[in-house]
């Protein structure tokens, strides 16, 4: 069932994960009042990670804010000797890429990127004061554990929440997202990777099942639809693939 909350509601004690080894985690649009009363600060819909012990609110923010360990799709501007300049976001400052945080990248085997050219990464620093600062390499096994360039497919633009919802553990349980697991389960083949600045690059066979799908995960954020709904909308595109 799901719990929509408006900034100034009293969160129900009985919503609350109760894990008993773990304490409470508080994420986006939640504030505690203390000693223990637990407010929404923005209109959504409330979610729990009972695993983890965690609540939060799933709400469409307008404005990406960098954070450490964040992966996002970055978006190549321009080179310099040692480093990549990169966008992350409309409303922030370029971002910078060190041309070795690749996995076995040197001095003479740097990646050749050229402006718009689209790359995955963490977010390694952030902070007011600083221009954020990328990585595609794990710094503590020197792998890319996934990170890198996206060659080919096409880049959509989605809301915070749905990047959210789309990078959860369990999308259909966790978030209500089952668009793309209905897509696989009819057979559709392709890849994708989601950014948390609200950028998803979706890759696949053909130029048309592509677009597809990117506009399947638009719509399914735009609309709201909820599970039933995309599961229409899965079955209706999987007859005109």
């Amino acid at each position: 069932m799901e719990t929509f909350v408006m900034p100034g509601d009293l969160v129900d004690p009985d919503l609350l994960p109760s894990q008993p080894t773990l304490p409470l985690k508080l994420g986006p649009g939640l504030r505690h009042i203390p000693p223990n009363t637990i407010t929404p600060t923005v209109a959504g819909q409330l979610c729990t990670d009972a695993r983890k012990n965690a609540i939060w609110i799933e709400f469409n923010a307008g404005r990406y804010i960098p954070t450490v360990g964040d992966l996002v799709i970055a978006t190549i501007q321009r080179a310099s000797v040692d480093l990549f300049y990169a966008n992350i976001s409309d409303f922030a400052s370029s971002a910078t890429l060190p041309v070795l945080s690749f996995e076995g990248a040197t001095k003479k085997t740097r990646p050749q990127l050229a402006s718009g050219a689209l790359v995955y990464a963490r977010v390694s620093l952030a902070n007011k004061h600083m221009d954020p600062e990328l990585e595609c390499v794990s710094s503590s096994t020197g792998k890319s554990e996934g990170l890198g360039p996206l060659v080919g497919g096409m880049l959509f633009d989605v809301s915070l929440g749905m990047a959210r919802r789309l990078m959860m553990p369990r999308p259909a349980e966790q978030g209500a997202l089952v668009i793309l697991e209905e897509l696989g389960g009819a057979g559709v083949a392709f890849e994708i990777a989601v950014g948390r600045n609200g950028k998803v690059w979706v890759d696949s066979k053909t130029l048309k099942t592509t677009l597809a799908i990117g506009k399947a995960i638009q719509e399914t954020d735009e609309r709201r639809l909820l599970p039933d709904e995309q599961k229409k909308l899965a079955r209706r595109l999987t007859r005109d693939l």
